[in-house]
């Protein structure tokens, strides 16, 4: 497993024609001030419009990975309803409202990957690298690194444009995408400078 943490490590590096895309998983009203909160979900929103500013002034794609849940999701029976389909906790806080060009991924599940067109879509762009924002660090994020994983895609976890409900959750959930997955945890400046 080092190996190949190893390896990843080193290719984001030396930024070997990577292409990138942004992920901004789960940045709706729900999480901000509903049912389920994350702890530091408020002050992240400036880093993560920042990238996603930056990402649009260089053509890189952004995908919004959003709850959308119907009666019968299997999570509901954990958490209780939240972020349902069409109603107002299912959407993007209007601070980071996707644009006509991004993508918009309604997902029912942890991760965007499941019974979405979402590994389609990077695919048709070429996409290699992913770097992801937003909430929970411990849960839809690193579910869906975990997806990514899987698929060989790259993974960029940006350490303070992400959050959880508690510190401790947020530090755990960095840690294990950068052991389990070879995620590279980053700062916001510092992923601002891979985009030349």
């Amino acid at each position: 497993m080092k190996i190949i943490n190893f390896a990843i490590v080193n290719r984001l590096d030396e930024g070997d024609d990577m292409k990138y895309a942004i992920f901004v998983i789960d940045m709706l009203k729900e999480f901000i001030e509903g049912s389920i909160p994350a702890k530091d979900a408020k002050t992240i929103i400036p880093n993560i419009k920042t990238i996603v500013e930056k990402a649009h002034d260089k053509s890189v794609p952004v995908f919004y990975l959003c709850d959308a849940h119907e009666e019968g999701d299997p999570e509901l029976k954990i958490w209780g309803p939240h972020a349902m389909k069409g109603s107002e906790g299912a959407k993007v806080v209007d601070e980071l409202t996707p644009k006509s060009n991004d993508i918009v991924i309604e997902k029912k599940t942890y991760t965007g990957f499941f019974n979405t067109p979402l590994d389609e879509k990077l695919k048709e762009l070429g996409v290699s690298s992913i770097i992801m924002t937003g909430i929970h660090t411990h849960i839809c994020v690193q579910h869906s690194a975990a997806d990514a994983f899987y698929r060989g895609y790259d993974i960029i976890v940006i350490e303070d444009a992400t959050a959880a409900a508690t510190d401790v959750s947020h530090k755990q959930g960095l840690e294990t995408m950068k052991s389990l997955y070879g995620a590279k945890i980053m700062k916001t400046e510092e992923v601002l400078r891979l985009f030349k």
